[in-house]
């Protein structure tokens, strides 16, 4: 069996300074060649594997130099198949014009080399500015192989119909040459892997029946490697999710009557020596939600094969202020401000019915009879409400803030171009917010039904919540991308 019985090769190609390494690490989901806004920056062809399977079928792509003055290079290779032709790409063009012979060669890998050509455009000029596709197109042609035009430096992702309308006016700008198969969006810093699916889908669909099979085995593989990522995705965000909904933090009684009066003082800003136990639990918690955003974070972008800093200020600014209070009323405390008002209608009415008005003795039988009262309603209330200890977590408002957030980062990570370099967290497309909050209002019955019982559970078993999150988070996921990918559906 020779190599190309069990090898598909792809080649990325495009004028130059369009994108193609930057496309290609995205593909690849690891760094090759080099990065930077300038003509000419690859100078060979150079084949890295996409995916190969246990039998050892593989794909590969070939990364390839740009190409400059095309029309030049249309003359050129018409020329190649005579003596002159061939003395002036070999000798003359080799050591005079390097970046020239450059692009001869990225030419003749195509032909020798691939099956399919991925065509890389600018989406940010129009068709009818874009001079260099038309001799390009005649130069693929040359080639004699199928070609899949692919729309880079598309900008932020847009609305589905301004995308849609984007590939039309491409498509009809090429209808002319038929060997252009498919025209499909694939900004290489602003892709989602879905849309990667639809890429090979239509690379098996432009290849003659007899590869056609080989072709379906590589993409199989490639999508599962893809929903494998989806998934532990998914699951890596519903168990970190899952600690938060279950994060309590205790919120000390106050030891005496005068503790908690100073307390009070200091949260009306009267007192600055007296730290509240309230303040210092919410401080906690967020704390909690922080590490557990940052912690999250760093596993999708590992999960994606990228680098970077997750930050957590703005999940941090959506729920930090709503906290859940669940606070025991403390025996202490409660006998001594329940006295007070219990003994003070008490003592009311046995000094009204002595007759008198002082207070004095009344005051203190019935303080007496206040206290025991309150504590008996102290430890009532904590009963009935299982709490033998204040605390404080988060409110199901929160909790639904969070499970957004969550969406919102995924799809911002599945977003990301490796050849952008590092992760850096930006502000999520307005249409986002839209679709993920549509997808959680399907989910809501869901969602109530584990905010609601996750403090039947142990605090430190979060298992079934986590278990029942992800499942949400899977189906909210697969909606969301289904809605801004409607030609991509998911697997």
């Amino acid at each position: 069996m020779s190599r190309r019985d069990n090898t598909l090769a792809l080649s990325l190609v495009s004028h130059t300074n369009i994108g193609k390494t930057t496309l290609a690490r995205t593909l690849l989901g690891r760094d090759i060649g080099t990065v930077r806004d300038a003509t000419h920056v690859t100078d060979f062809a150079d084949e890295h594997r996409m995916v190969e399977t246990p039998q050892g079928e593989s794909l590969t792509l070939w990364d390839t130099p740009g190409f400059g003055d095309s029309v030049r290079l249309a003359r050129r290779m018409k020329q190649s198949g005579n003596p002159v032709g061939w003395l002036l790409t070999e000798v003359w063009d080799r050591w005079r014009d390097r970046a020239f012979w450059a692009s001869q060669m990225a030419l003749r890998n195509v032909r020798d080399e691939a099956d399919v050509v991925l065509y890389l455009v600018s989406a940010a000029e129009s068709p009818d500015a874009a001079g260099y596709v038309a001799p390009e197109m005649e130069l693929l042609a040359w080639t004699g192989l199928p070609v899949i035009v692919l729309l880079n430096q598309l900008g932020a992702p847009g609305q589905p119909a301004q995308e849609a309308a984007e590939i039309e006016r491409w498509r009809t700008h090429l209808a002319g040459h038929p060997q252009v198969r498919a025209v499909l969006p694939m900004d290489a810093f602003a892709r989602c892997w879905v849309q990667e699916l639809t890429l090979l889908q239509a690379v098996e669909a432009a290849l003659p029946p007899e590869r056609q099979p080989l072709m379906g085995r590589l993409r199989g593989l490639w999508q599962a490697q893809r929903l494998a990522t989806f998934e532990a995705s998914m699951r890596t965000l519903a168990e970190s999710l899952a600690r938060v909904a279950h994060a309590r933090e205790t919120v000390p009684e106050a030891g005496s009557l005068r503790s908690a009066l100073r307390q009070v003082g200091s949260a009306l800003g009267l007192r600055r020596d007296e730290a509240d136990p309230r303040q210092t639990a919410q401080a906690a918690l967020l704390a909690r939600l922080d590490s557990e955003v940052r912690s999250s974070t760093s596993d999708l972008l590992h999960l994606h094969a990228l680098e970077g800093q997750a930050a957590a200020e703005d999940i941090l600014a959506r729920v930090g202020g709503q906290f859940d209070r669940r606070e025991r009323v403390g025996s202490g405390t409660a006998a001594v401000v329940g006295g007070m008002l219990s003994g003070a209608l008490t003592g009311l009415g046995a000094d009204l019915a002595t007759g008198g008005l002082t207070l004095g003795g009344g005051l203190i039988t019935g303080g007496v009879l206040g206290a025991l009262g309150a504590m008996g309603l102290a430890h009532g209330v904590n009963l009935v409400r299982g709490l033998d200890e204040s605390w404080l977590g988060w409110q199901p408002e929160a909790l639904d803030a969070a499970v957004e957030a969550a969406l919102l980062r995924y799809l911002a990570v599945a977003h990301f171009g490796r050849g952008r370099g590092q992760w850096a967290q930006s502000e999520a497309p307005v249409q986002w917010r839209a679709v993920v909050g549509e997808a959680l209002q399907s989910q809501r019955a869901a969602l109530d039904g584990v905010w609601s019982t996750r403090h039947v559970q142990t605090d430190t078993d979060t298992t079934a919540t986590a278990q029942a999150l992800r499942e949400v988070l899977e189906r909210s996921a697969r909606q969301v991308l289904g809605t801004l990918y409607p030609q991509a559906p998911m697997p």
